[in-house]
């Protein structure tokens, strides 16, 4: 028995010096070390602490701290460190230096952008000093309205032409009275999604016919975009007044779809019968405005504050209303109307547009 029993020790002495003399002395670390080294992130780890072939992990799925050591390609064996405390304080560092992180990156992103391209973010201020909002549009493009332009101006149609696009229009009107009848918040919202479209396709038309032609447009290519431009601004404020429901907006995407495409035909094959068609149409929207402010005066729409947009749009003062909108969107039509119906009368003298110096900025 006692030889049985030396045997055994000798042999459980043997096997214990033959794992340390493979694995070596560093291989196992102390309670104390182990704690201090899993307690710290990865990053604050001294180099002198690890060997070359030392690569600490923080694994976040399965929450552990590991110290891995490989020896060579089939060897190699972890050690799991970590106390819930621990891990929890850990997992707030990480989430603190990943946030920092992102946001460091983003700032070097946009410094990189700036600096490479040389468009520097703008940061534009108002007369008082308060920051600008609007990236829409900018404080140099704003204007106050001309109020006192005649409303009641109308062009008598006397052609035939002028004849059929008058009656295009006041057919068109019908369906507009029966879908919207007194709800001229909505009416009015999708009347200006159909009023900005002239103003870009004759503005597109003639930028290419300047193109192949090479020849200028007579200012009338930035007078028929800045008239389109003004129409999706009306579009903008009235969107902060109605919210439109989920069948208006589909009747945005067929109307607005039809519309254009109509119009773009219509303008290739006579200018003059498109921009008379725009003339009557404006003709219309101001005698929709006109039914939206009896409206107000009666009190069957309520006069809201105006939108922020509308009040630095039209330099209007802080305190204006929802009727002083109206009333400048209704003058901005009536200057619509008198530019198309002019540019209708220039085609119809046999002379071309750029003939004829566009009226830009005529608000």
């Amino acid at each position: 028995m006692m030889m049985v029993s030396r045997m055994n020790s000798g042999a459980s002495r043997q096997l214990a010096a033959s794992i340390l003399g493979m694995a070596g002395t560093d291989r196992f670390f102390s309670a104390m070390t182990t704690h201090a080294v899993g307690s710290r992130p990865a990053a604050t780890v001294p180099k002198k602490d690890l060997s070359p072939v030392d690569v600490p992990v923080w694994s976040k799925t399965t929450s552990v701290y590991w110290m891995q050591r490989s020896y060579s390609s089939n060897s190699h064996s972890t050690v799991a460190l970590n106390d819930e405390k621990d891990h929890n304080e850990q997992e707030k560092l990480a989430q603190t230096d990943s946030v920092s992180a992102e946001a460091e990156g983003r700032d070097k992103d946009n410094k990189g952008i700036v600096s490479y391209w040389g468009v520097p973010p703008s940061r534009i201020t108002k007369e008082d000093g308060s920051e600008w909002k609007w990236t829409c549009f900018r404080p140099w493009e704003t204007y106050k309205s001309d109020l006192s332009i005649d409303l009641k101006k109308h062009h008598v149609p006397t052609t035939f032409m002028d004849k059929v696009a008058y009656w295009i229009v006041k057919s068109l009107r019908l369906p507009t009275d029966i879908f919207f009848q007194r709800r001229y918040g909505c009416r009015a919202m999708m009347l200006e999604t159909v009023a900005a479209v002239p103003g870009m396709v004759g503005g597109m038309l003639l930028h290419c016919k300047s193109l192949r032609r090479f020849e200028h447009s007579g200012g009338w290519v930035k007078a028929l975009l800045e008239e389109a431009e003004n129409e999706r601004m009306h579009l903008m404020t009235f969107m902060e007044v109605a919210k439109p429901r989920w069948y208006e907006r589909a009747l945005v995407f067929a109307v607005q779809g039809v519309f254009f495409n109509a119009y773009f035909l219509g303008y290739l094959i006579s200018p003059k019968f498109a921009h008379r068609v725009v003339g009557y149409l404006e003709e219309e929207a101001i005698h929709s405005y006109t039914g939206f402010l009896e409206e107000l005066d009666k009190g069957n729409i309520q006069n809201v504050p105006a939108p922020a947009i509308a009040i630095d749009y039209w330099q209007l003062p802080a305190d204006s209303t929802l009727r002083d909108v109206v009333l400048v969107i209704r003058a901005d039509e009536a200057h619509h109307r008198d530019v198309n119906h002019f540019a209708s009368d220039v085609q119809y003298q046999g002379r071309q547009l750029k003939d004829s110096p566009a009226p830009i900025g005529y608000h």
